[in-house]
């Protein structure tokens, strides 16, 4: 069974950093804010697995800079909105052709 959430020396386990560089990573990308649970704790997600991932590639095997990478997510989640209303314009045309 997958688990749902983990803690931040799990997901340090995971991906091979200290937690002080996850926590530092948090403050850098705001694309990384894993919640909270009661405790206060950092429980992360898959997502929050993947994005600490991609942050990874980008400082360490392409060599980014902090702001270069900030930048590199945020063109790539811009894309990903974009294509996203290209493809509700696409439904809805379709949509349309059909009544027609």
């Amino acid at each position: 069974m997958e688990k749902l959430y983990y803690s931040i020396g799990e997901v340090s386990d995971i991906v091979g950093y200290d937690p002080h560089v996850l926590r530092y990573w948090e403050q850098e990308f705001e694309e990384l804010s894993p919640r909270k649970n009661r405790a206060g704790r950092r429980v992360y997600t898959d997502d929050d697995i993947e994005t600490i991932e991609r942050i990874r590639y980008l400082l360490k095997d392409e060599k980014y800079t902090i702001e270069g990478a900030r930048q590199a997510i945020r063109r790539s989640k811009d894309s990903q909105e974009f294509q996203e209303r290209l493809r509700d314009l696409r439904d809805f045309l379709v949509d349309l052709r059909e009544e027609l």
